[in-house]
């Protein structure tokens, strides 16, 4: 006579029999999610009672890789709130693709960290390269779509700015330029418009990602903020033909770099005179009084002011209310430094489709925590810097 039960060790060695192991841990894993639900619920399934709570509202499906193979679970929904069962781990886009970069670093066997560690870290072992093609897939698909969505509205503020990582490229390490650019539309919402990767940040290389902006729709720019780049400066003006803001944090590092030490206190406090009026005219007029003050002791800095007036007080014309957010790279600043210390971790990219790939998926995750929160910048103003402000008719009495 058979045995009614049999241990589960013993059923795991029968070979022929392990689709029936895989088959209980799925049944098991499927039963414990339906038991937790019920419980928030305050009710089983299709069951009509007082002390129900809140309802189902169907499933999504997620797979879950154990050591019998990967299992295809059904995940419950819940009309109220969000259900997500202990014994899984949430992983987050850009985690996911961390891991893509470092299993393809690992399996070409080009980085030069401690990349074995970090595998370990992350629970995987056994990399494979069909497992790192497949996971890499699945990563491109989202970002790529995030990247290539079309571009909607207008967006009278528009930052662009670059970071640099370390690519292998044809048997050298040589440096890549990744740049990005960030905007606010009308509606005061700001979201992360695109990337690109290149080898410099030469005119032709800002131009050509300008203008693919515009392919996807960028239109109604009046603001363009960055460093002083001459590069950006080219192609903003060729291929936007936008007012440009040179960014005023690079510019008070660049004119201090005129002044010895000792006196860099002095002469920062005495700049920053400038940007404590509030009218254009007023900054202007200041602007050129602290040139005149400071020409006989530092003639360099002096010339540098007089040709940077119109870059760095550009941002006067626009609404007082914007002031603080359009006069600086600051936005795009905190979320490069987020970018390379994810890219740090990598050291060396295999390619620049695993540069992509990293810092795309970290920039859809930042897009939609951006859609979640209020809105970035003040509405007031915002609509009179549109192309497409909306028509205000009378009212007619019949």
């Amino acid at each position: 006579m058979t045995k009614a039960t049999i241990a589960l060790g013993d059923l795991a060695e029968k070979g022929a029999d392990a689709d029936m192991l895989r088959n209980m841990i799925h049944f098991v894993a499927q039963r414990m999610m339906e038991m937790d639900v019920e419980t928030l619920c305050g009710a089983g399934y299709d069951v009509k009672s007082s002390e129900r709570t809140n309802s189902r509202n169907g499933y999504r499906e997620r797979t879950w890789d154990t050591r019998v193979g990967s299992l295809d679970l059904k995940i419950p929904k819940l009309r109220t709130g969000s259900y997500f069962p202990g014994f899984l781990e949430p992983r987050r886009t850009a985690e996911k693709a961390l891991a893509a970069v470092i299993q393809e670093a690992y399996v070409q066997g080009v980085s030069t960290r401690s990349v074995d560690e970090l595998v370990k870290a992350m629970g995987m072992t056994g990399i494979s390269k069909s497992q790192v093609s497949r996971l890499a897939g699945e990563i491109d698909e989202r970002v790529n779509a995030f990247l290539d969505r079309p571009i909607e509205g207008d967006w009278p503020y528009l930052w662009i700015d670059a970071t640099y990582v370390k690519v292998r490229e044809g048997g050298r390490i040589v440096s890549a330029a990744v740049i990005i650019a960030v905007a606010v539309n009308t509606d005061g919402v700001r979201e992360v418009l695109g990337i690109r990767v290149g080898p410099s940040e030469a005119e032709p290389f800002w131009t050509e990602f300008l203008r693919s902006l515009m392919r996807r729709g960028l239109r109604g720019v009046r603001l363009v903020i960055s460093d002083s780049h001459e590069g950006i400066k080219a192609a903003v003006g060729k291929v936007l033909k936008a007012t440009w803001q040179r960014c005023r944090v690079h510019f008070m590092r660049n004119a201090l770099a005129y002044v010895p030490k000792g006196q860099r206190a002095m002469v920062a406090a005495l700049l920053r005179t400038v940007f404590a009026h509030d009218t254009e005219d007023e900054a202007r007029r200041q602007w050129r009084v602290v040139a005149d003050q400071l020409r006989e002791r530092f003639p360099k800095l002096a010339d540098m002011m007089d040709g940077a007036e119109h870059e760095v007080l550009a941002h006067m014309g626009f609404p007082k209310s914007h002031r603080q957010q359009i006069h600086s790279t600051n936005p795009l600043e905190r979320l490069n430094a987020e970018v390379k210390r994810r890219t740090d971790v990598v050291g060396i990219f295999p390619n620049e489709a695993a540069i992509i790939r990293l810092v795309g998926a970290m920039l859809l995750e930042q897009n939609d925590e951006w859609a979640l929160q209020r809105r970035y910048m003040q509405l007031e103003g915002l609509q009179s810097l549109s192309d497409n402000q909306t028509a205000k008719l009378s009212a007619v009495i019949s």
